[in-house]
């Protein structure tokens, strides 16, 4: 059955690519649930994939003029959304890990970023500065010296990371490049989004894109 509102989100009335939107199906009981891997039957609706637009949604009675019935809307629908992306994320961290794609530990991090071999990075929420310094110091130089731009995420406590890895005190790693590793990215991607982006990292990038294009103009 086709899709209502053409993948438009129904707050911001936008037209999107699919993965970022999150699409909602009604269950049985006319409750409405998160779809996130678009596979679930019947009628959906989207929304874009960010928490305040889930939130504004579930508050202004968006889903039941979408739908066009009596809907009853889960009061935690952000925060269940949320936790979907989340152990989404984590599941196919443990499978990259399993599959021997991921490096622990700041010294190991730094050094898959230098070479370039980093998909991205990730810091656990309790990361010391000085740890966070020298890898965001190895991404910047790996980027200036024109290779990978490689992001890096703060989406998870030091618990969360060392369960899903099969460890303890995991505060830095990085997930490398390859199917694994992509597969591991599209949701960290996904969850960041959700939890409004990283403003730091797209300023940083576009900083060291500024000054190589000003170097350049130099010579």
């Amino acid at each position: 059955m086709e899709q209502m509102n053409d993948r438009t989100c129904i707050v911001t009335r936008r037209q999107s690519p699919p993965d970022e939107l999150i699409r909602f199906v009604l269950g049985p009981d006319n409750s409405v649930v998160p779809d996130i891997k678009r596979s679930l039957p019947g009628r959906g609706c989207w929304v874009s994939a960010d928490r305040s637009s889930v939130d504004k949604a579930a508050r202004k009675g968006a889903f039941a003029r979408a739908f066009k019935a009596e809907v009853t809307v889960p009061p935690e629908l952000g925060a269940m959304v949320d936790n979907v992306l989340a152990k989404s994320a984590l599941g196919s961290l443990g499978l990259a890990r399993k599959a021997g794609m991921v490096a622990l530990g700041a010294t190991k991090v730094e050094a898959s970023v230098r070479s370039g071999a980093a998909l991205f990075a990730l810091h656990a929420a309790e990361a010391s500065e000085d740890g966070l310094r020298k890898i965001t110091q190895a991404r910047r130089a790996t980027a200036y010296a024109g290779g990978p731009q490689i992001a890096a995420y703060k989406l998870f406590s030091e618990a969360e990371l060392g369960l899903a890895l099969g460890g303890t005190n995991v505060i830095h790693a990085a997930v490398l490049a390859g199917d694994a590793g992509r597969a591991v990215e599209k949701r960290m991607v996904a969850l960041d989004r959700y939890r409004g982006g990283s403003p730091d990292e797209r300023a940083m990038f576009a900083a060291i894109a500024d000054e190589v294009d000003a170097a350049e103009d130099m010579e």
